[in-house]
């Protein structure tokens, strides 16, 4: 008589169940769970997170990719660092400010800052009084401090959101005037003139794309004018017949000055003499400059109004400004960078290009011991993030085959590198010092990844 196996069990060639089916054997869930290493993780990652890991080691061993035994090992090496999807890389392109993997890297005083002040804070709160105290106060008090020349300060989630903050509270319903040549698209397809034009404001374009002058703005404004616009463009520069009217020209014209600087530069920095700053601006007459704090500040996202105390206040005070205001993560990081010691931008700023090459040669010998076609190179940096255009800093590189530009990529420890010439070069100034070993390390990971693709 013919058996019939149990369902859900395999059969052998003779339709018995097969004792040396491997599918039988991966252990089941809440065992691998009991893995303490695993149960670890449970606290630390979540639950959902850990589960995802022993399923995909699960169906590894079901595939016979991996013995049944090695469920639990194979789980514990699929955890990821942290319960978010966001994975830190290593900036090798030569663009100090990559806009793409998050532009400005907080310094180890503005990290430890954001993790002191995930827990209770006291943001809000006066503990020697025990009542409710100015948000953001120590880390206002510290952009004041680096500012000195602007009567208030005030913070928002980002420069864009600081320039609508200031269109709204005095332009809205009314003219702003700005130079055709200013009229600038930020980013991912947002336009200057989009953004005003959402907060109720009428633009007033004069002037041409690559000559406007003083005059120009002088005959446009009008008793319907709710400020004038200067905006730095960032991101492309115009050469050659070129005008455009400074600040300090736009002050006597009878209305505010609004200066949106963009980069986030507080005072004038050698490496960058054509970067406008904050200081420069406010000492020109500028009534308000605007900026964003994740830029060459070398800070967390959000965005900076600086200007004289009423205007400020008022923008402070605006309703739009609860729904723009940061959170105490952005505070912490914020003060942190105003007061402690020089960011990862300013470092990779001033990286003396002798240096540099020094480096890349110690990393192209180590790697060419070890059999990879590694050289160092000349390279040229740039700042990115809408900062100094058309401004290239002498740097050096990493030179690897093409091929390695990929595999670099999707490795452990991800690094973005650009290709040049049919290579891929891996730019130091962007690179701290202290993280050569594992750029190396990582170079030799991804070497048996890079030979396959050639």
């Amino acid at each position: 008589m013919e058996q019939r196996a149990a369902p859900g069990t395999a059969h052998t060639s003779n339709g018995t169940a097969g004792d040396g089916d491997v599918r039988r054997r991966v252990p089941r869930t809440d065992l691998v769970l009991r893995d303490p290493r695993l149960s670890a993780a449970v606290r630390r990652l979540g639950a959902p997170v850990v589960k995802a890991a022993v399923r995909r080691a699960q169906e590894a061993a079901r595939g016979g990719g991996i013995a049944p035994e090695q469920v639990p090992d194979t789980a514990v090496a699929l955890l990821p660092g942290t319960a978010g999807g966001l994975r830190p890389v290593l900036n090798a392109t030569g663009v100090l400010l990559h806009t793409n993997l998050g532009r400005a890297p907080l310094s180890a005083a503005a990290r430890r800052a954001v993790q002191e002040a995930a827990g209770p804070t006291d943001v809000e709160l006066d503990l020697a009084t025990g009542v409710r105290a100015r948000r953001g106060r120590s880390a206002l008090a510290a952009l004041h401090e680096r500012v000195p020349s602007a009567g208030a300060v005030h913070v928002v989630n980002n420069g864009a959101a600081a320039l609508v903050l200031a269109a709204t509270v005095f332009a809205a319903g009314r003219e702003i005037v700005v130079s055709r040549g200013e009229m600038v698209e930020i980013g991912d397809g947002f336009r200057l003139p989009d953004l005003l034009v959402s907060t109720g404001a009428r633009l007033r374009e004069v002037g041409t794309t690559n000559r406007t002058t003083a005059a120009d703005y002088a005959e446009a404004i009008g008793p319907d004018t709710g400020f004038v616009l200067k905006v730095h463009p960032s991101n492309f520069r115009i050469t050659g017949f070129t005008r455009a009217a400074e600040a300090a020209e736009l002050t006597g014209l009878g209305v505010p000055v609004v200066v949106d600087i963009g980069s986030g530069l507080l005072a004038p920095h050698p490496a960058l003499p054509d970067e406008p700053d904050a200081d420069t601006q406010l000492r020109a007459g500028a009534a308000l400059v605007t900026a964003s704090g994740d830029k060459l500040l070398g800070g967390p996202q959000c965005g900076l109004l600086l200007g004289g105390q009423e205007r400020v206040r008022a923008l402070a005070r605006h309703p739009l400004a609860r729904a723009l205001r940061v959170d105490k993560l952005t505070l912490a990081a914020l003060e942190a960078t105003l007061t402690g010691p020089p960011t990862p931008t300013a470092l990779a700023l001033t990286a003396r290009p002798a240096a540099l090459m020094t480096r890349a040669g110690r990393l192209a010998s180590a790697l060419a011991a070890d059999g990879v076609d590694a050289h160092a190179v000349e390279s040229a940096a740039t700042v990115g993030g809408g900062g100094a255009p058309g401004v290239t800093l002498p740097s050096a590189a990493l030179s690897l085959p093409e091929p390695y530009a990929a595999a670099l990529r999707t490795g452990d420890v991800p690094v973005v590198g650009r290709l040049e010439a049919g290579r891929c070069l891996l730019d130091l100034r962007a690179v701290p010092e202290e993280d050569d070993d594992r750029l190396a390390e990582a170079v030799r990971s991804a070497r048996d990844g890079a030979e396959g693709r050639r």
